[in-house]
């Protein structure tokens, strides 16, 4: 049972011990019982297309009406539809490196988004590309024109600079440990596909990854993809080698990785064929198009409705797996994000009965994240709320679990004033901002909020896998035995509920939200990005539209 202490929401002074007299309107009770829910086995772990959806957007959507919040889709809809193509790679089939067998799940881990019945690659040359970065305005280039039709392209994950000594070219290029774009996944994916590789695979590292081989290897072959009118838009095989597998084929090619590693760090890098080695496999895959959901909720503003600031959260997990040692199979999502949905539903909760504010407030629960924020860039590509008047958005996924803290973690420091809004809630609860100790996973490029970003729409991310917090029952040790123990469940079936929670911490970060959101839906400011962010041009570019929206002085 949830400890009585909780029932009538705690105060932030007595939960933080430092004197704060702001009295929460977020239960860490209700945010628990959510969760129940959503986690139960009857909702199948939320993957989009499946039963579990249609319980799980039903069940969101009624939570909504009860409030009294306006449906937030296009004509008195709850929801936007995010058509997609979903694909599992069948089991059995061969993937060979000159034919030798890799074993899937242990030495290789592949799926596709294309949709397609078979992927049949036959002796493609493989060429590694390094970190097979392109980016002019770093003055790099891994590729330096190397035809890769028809080929597969090897990457190392994450940036050039990651583990960059001093004297290397990439030394500070992109940010030192904190992950860039170039670092994801999905563009060295994205990049394969643009220079014509048939397949792309990236060779995993715990460190560099940010999570380990468990994770890489959950969804079981399945995929995800919006549907695309450009058929090449995706590579046709992409995923993933282990680093032991990775480490035997490039000494089959008469390479050292960890030589190669350190050449890849250099500005003069070129790929290299990786001789004597083809790739071949045969692969059945079953596919079908599914149409998943976004639900959305509104409560308009009462003098500048058309002005948007929004809150958002992703309601899907990975569905049902193979069964664990305990026999499991729903991989429930409970922290990662039913979570973050019920701290989305908590605000939307204080909202719907508090007083009406100037700008209108929008609640966001996504599809797909788990698939590559398919779901929020669904509603990037086609926005139901124009983007130029959306004030910021504001994202929950994954919190901390293990009670008060003295400090949020901030991820993605640099990037915006709502930083300075963050930093400013911290304080009046008696708490401070600490920025990630872990940027090298690139938190701030994988969650929803990124979709927006990436369109200019100024954002802020909490997210607890970013470093562990400075828990007042232990710590700082105590904050990152916690992070470590969780990413043992990260994507996996033990991601469950659990009657001993200690949801205070997880509900004094969404009064952060709720503070930060107030103040912008009352007020008249857009706020900036920094100067040096990749996302500030974009911005700028629909500085005019603001200026002369209707009652707004010039900034």
């Amino acid at each position: 049972m949830i400890g009585s202490g909780w029932r009538c929401g705690v105060a932030l002074a007595a939960m933080l011990a430092t004197g704060a007299s702001a009295a929460p309107t977020i239960s860490p009770e209700r945010m628990s019982a959510s969760v129940k829910v959503l986690a139960s086995d009857a909702f199948e772990g939320r993957a989009p297309g499946t039963p579990g959806e249609t319980r799980t957007v039903d069940w969101l959507v009624a939570q909504f009406k009860a409030m009294g919040l306006q449906p937030g889709g296009r004509g008195g809809s709850w929801t936007q539809p995010v058509p997609l193509v979903r694909t599992q790679v069948a089991p059995g089939g061969t993937i060979t490196v000159s034919g030798q067998p890799l074993v899937r799940g242990r030495d290789v881990y592949v799926s596709t988004v294309r949709p397609v019945d078979r992927v049949a690659i036959d002796k493609a040359p493989m060429v590694f590309v390094g970190y097979g970065v392109s980016a002019p305005e770093r003055q790099w280039d891994d590729f330096k024109g190397v035809d890769l039709k028809g080929k597969v392209a090897v990457f190392l994950v994450n940036d050039p600079d990651f583990e960059a000594m001093a004297g290397d070219d990439a030394k500070g290029k992109f940010g030192d440990r904190r992950m860039t774009y170039y670092g994801r996944w999905t563009y060295k994916y994205e990049e394969a596909a643009r220079r014509g590789a048939i397949a792309a695979l990236i060779v995993h590292d715990t460190a560099g990854a940010g999570y380990g081989w468990d994770t890489v290897t959950a969804p079981g072959g399945e995929n995800y993809d919006i549907i695309r009118t450009d058929p090449n838009a995706r590579v046709p095989l992409q995923g993933w080698l282990s680093g032991e597998a990775a480490t035997a084929l490039f000494a089959r090619a008469g390479l050292d990785l960890a030589a190669e590693r350190v050449r890849a760090r250099s500005r003069t890098f070129r790929p290299v064929a990786m001789r004597a080695l083809t790739f071949s496999a045969d692969l059945s895959v079953k596919q079908e198009r599914v149409e998943s959901r976004n639900v959305l909720a509104r409560i308009p503003g009462a003098t500048r409705p058309d002005e948007t600031v929004m809150i958002g959260a992703h309601w899907d997990a990975y569905g049902k797996g193979t069964p664990d040692a305990q026999g499991r199979t729903v991989r429930p999502g409970a922290n990662d994000d039913a979570l973050g949905v019920a701290g989305v539903l908590e605000l939307a909760r204080g909202f719907a009965t508090g007083p009406k504010r100037a700008r209108s407030l929008v609640f966001a629960l996504w599809s797909g994240e788990e698939r590559g924020l398919l779901g929020s860039e669904t509603y990037a590509t086609d926005p139901i709320y124009p983007i130029d008047h959306t004030v910021a958005n504001l994202t929950l996924d994954v919190l901390q679990t293990a009670g008060p803290a003295r400090d949020v973690i901030l991820v993605g420091q640099g990037q915006n004033a709502l930083e300075d809004d963050l930093a400013r809630a911290a304080t009046a609860q008696g708490r401070r901002v600490t920025p990630e100790s872990l940027p090298e996973r690139g938190l701030f490029y994988r969650a929803d909020h990124f979709s927006l970003a990436r369109r200019g729409v100024p954002t802020l991310l909490l997210m607890a896998l970013g470093g562990g917090p400075d828990l007042v029952a232990g710590g700082r040790a105590a904050g990152d035995a916690w992070l470590r123990d969780y990413m043992k469940c990260y994507h996996q079936t033990c991601d469950a509920w659990d009657a001993k929670w200690d949801l205070r911490g997880a509900a004094a970060d969404t009064e952060l939200v709720r503070t930060i959101a107030t103040n912008l839906a009352n007020g008249t400011r857009w706020p900036d990005w920094r100067a040096g962010s990749e996302f500030a041009a974009i911005r700028n570019e629909s500085a005019a539209q603001r200026k002369q929206a209707p009652g707004q002085p010039a900034k």
